[in-house]
């Protein structure tokens, strides 16, 4: 490798680095490459690449990215795995590999800028994947939403029934309800029917006077020409 590969190289890795969400260190010694082959394409689905790159050009592009803290763990063969998608997804197809071949220790590496253990990244490893997580938590915030809903649309439904009550009983229109006019329409004829019997019916009593007004009574102090209430007999 000439001094413009390795240029490249550097910058390469510098830019995998800066975009990536997380960086994991392994020793990548005794792997196959059939086993390197398969372990990619395990990565693909978390959108991560696995590269094996010598420490010096690695160490170089850490300082170029303002990855220092990964310098800790270039120790011995190294291969990095740049994670840009699902951390654990990809935890996980490492950790999977390293079972199967007993190969690929964990070193240790970087997300979001705080250095991860080995055992940081096995327990990384042991999270459910990004999808499941977010079925998860729509699954948690639905549930509360879904059950408002139903409570709404019972109180909804309520009150359509009431309303609909109230309207039948002709309270919405300002009608009076049908009893109240029927009874109404009953009383009415028949109270006018007494009062017109009771004035036209004739007075049965034929010693009976008629009502007079009283007479005015002559103020006594008029004069003499008012004569006595009892005179006296000749």
């Amino acid at each position: 490798m000439n001094r413009d590969e390795k240029a490249a190289t550097i910058e390469q890795i510098a830019g995998d680095l800066q975009q990536s969400e997380a960086v994991f260190a392994v020793d990548y010694r005794g792997i196959s490459v059939p086993q390197a082959a398969e372990l990619r394409t395990r990565l693909r689905d978390a959108d991560a690449s696995f590269r094996i790159v010598k420490n010096s050009l690695t160490e170089r592009a850490a300082d170029q990215a303002g990855f220092e803290v990964l310098k800790a763990v270039l120790e011995g063969p190294t291969a990095l795995t740049f994670v840009r998608g699902d951390v654990a997804l990809a935890a996980k197809a490492l950790s999977d590999a390293a079972r199967v071949t007993r190969l690929l220790e964990f070193k240790g590496g970087v997300m979001n800028g705080d250095v991860l253990s080995a055992t940081d990244i096995q327990s990384i490893a042991r999270l459910p994947s990004r999808e499941v997580l977010y079925g998860q938590l729509v699954g948690t915030v639905a549930s509360p939403l879904s059950g408002l809903v139903r409570t709404l649309n019972a109180l909804i439904s309520g009150l359509a029934i009431q309303l609909q009550a109230v309207a039948d009983q002709g309270l919405v229109s300002g009608a009076a309800p049908e009893g109240a006019a029927a009874e109404a329409s009953t009383a009415e004829p028949g109270g006018s029917e007494e009062i017109q019997q009771a004035a036209e019916q004739p007075n049965d009593d034929p010693d009976a006077e008629p009502h007079q007004a009283p007479e005015p009574q002559p103020d006594q102090a008029e004069g003499d020409d008012t004569p006595s209430e009892n005179p006296k007999e000749d």
